[in-house]
């Protein structure tokens, strides 16, 4: 089983104030041979139109030195998993969860900018001392 990330209670913990209901804890994905895991699972029951929402959250914390590495390897895996749940799972909204920090100094960067409307990412905009969740990006 993977590691978790050093923030994956935080947002587990803010997803649940917001009327989450954590279904996977780690959310797997096969496709073909290939085995993945992506932090987290998660449905909410939306009673307006008597179905259900259901997303799978990709937990980063940008703490290391070299923020642009930490994206490449948080690119690289959201695009992976959104194949994977094009296949497994494709009622699935996959969002990449990163700490209001680095959002505010990288996540708004021009190439990153870029990066988010090419790659079309979902995000989802975390405090990780509050275990509150700032903002959806969809």
């Amino acid at each position: 089983m993977p590691a978790k990330d050093t923030f994956h209670d935080a947002v587990r913990a803010a997803l649940i104030k917001e009327g989450w209901t954590i279904t996977h804890d780690p959310l797997q994905i096969k496709t073909g041979e290939v085995n993945m895991s992506v932090d987290l699972g998660a449905e909410r029951v939306l009673a307006a139109i008597r179905g259900s929402e259901k997303i799978a959250v990709e937990i980063k914390s940008f703490t290391a030195l070299s923020l642009i590495y930490e994206f490449y390897n948080a690119l690289g895996q959201f695009l992976s998993y959104k194949i994977g749940l094009e296949e497994q799972d494709p009622d699935r909204i996959l969002f990449l969860a990163v700490p209001e920090e680095a959002y505010e100094d990288f996540f708004k960067l021009s190439f990153t900018q870029t990066a988010i409307e090419r790659y079309e990412l979902k995000l989802i905009i975390y405090d990780p001392r509050k275990e509150e969740l700032i903002k959806w990006i969809k």
